[in-house]
């Protein structure tokens, strides 16, 4: 059969249009033309239109997600004090540039000061960061929860301090990721989220610093004491699912030191110990302890 290429066009451009396939005009195999297009060409142009109409929408699909997701940058975006202090055109650049992250329980996000990942917004789960000693040794320096900042990880844009961190996910944990050099791009020339970064700061630091005066003036039971307290209260259960190793890993201290302690608190009817369990018996008895 011979095929007619003046209305095949017509034809053509008809089913360009994103339209669904049940409004394509089916007299097309009506004999009302001088000759007649093959069944096979419709075959052809049929799967040619479903292409057409798949890349549509996908592409909708993407734009929506686009969208959705820079809404959603948005509304955790407020969750910085200083965000409505920015001018529009700052906080356009901030929700554009920001992404969320999803992290697995035991996954680090950030590894030293040769790694600048980004200042990190905590929406869920929970965070540890912590420095590693030269033989391995690790020592959390503070913990991050829900609406939590981390600056450390952003160690890039403040030139005179070098941070050498490690930040790693202790539960499933989304974060909002800033990009480095747009915050700080935005920071030289907004006074208020200058002083903001400057009080984040500060507030590490001050974390740091007691963290110190705990290592060097605390014995070891009060510090172990108050942080299995301090476990129960974040867990909101005495009965704590944590490894010696762990333990010895946000103190500081190695595993077999961690074991003869606990072995004391069990001894003082303070706790009482299985596999990869602590049941706290005797709060009163901790605290007593801590004081």
């Amino acid at each position: 059969m011979v095929l007619c290429l003046c209305p095949l066009k017509i034809h053509i451009w008809s089913f360009l249009q994103p339209v669904p396939l049940s409004r394509v005009d089916y007299n097309f195999f009506k004999i009302n033309y001088i000759h007649i297009v093959t069944f096979e060409t419709y075959i052809r142009l049929t799967a040619f239109q479903t292409y057409v109409n798949n890349f549509i929408d996908i592409n909708r699909k993407i734009q929506y997600t686009k969208l959705y997701q820079r809404r959603l940058c948005m509304n955790y975006l407020t969750y910085l004090s200083v965000f409505d202090k920015l001018t529009k055109l700052q906080q356009n650049a901030l929700t554009k540039s920001s992404f969320v992250r999803s992290l697995s329980k035991g996954e680090r996000l950030h590894n030293g000061s040769q790694d600048c990942t980004g200042l990190i917004l905590v929406l869920s789960g929970q965070l540890r960061a912590f420095t590693i000693s030269n033989d391995g040794r690790e020592i959390t320096m503070y913990r991050l929860f829900e609406r939590d900042i981390c600056l450390f990880s952003a160690s890039c844009i403040m030139n005179s301090i070098q941070f050498d961190i490690t930040i790693a996910a202790e539960k499933n944990t989304e974060v909002l990721v800033i990009p480095s050099e747009v915050y700080k791009s935005i920071m030289e020339v907004s006074a208020p989220l200058a002083n903001y970064t400057n009080e984040i700061m500060a507030s590490r630091f001050s974390e740091v610093m007691w963290l110190i005066d705990q290592i060097m003036w605390k014995s070891f039971d009060k510090r172990l004491a108050e942080f299995l307290l301090n476990e129960a209260n974040i867990e909101g259960t005495d009965t704590l699912k944590i490894t010696h190793e762990t333990i010895g890993n946000h103190l500081g201290n190695p595993r077999e030191v961690v074991t003869r302690m606990l072995k004391y608190f069990v001894n003082e009817g303070l706790i009482s110990l299985s596999r990869a369990t602590i049941e706290i018996t005797n709060k009163n008895g901790l605290k007593n302890i801590m004081d």
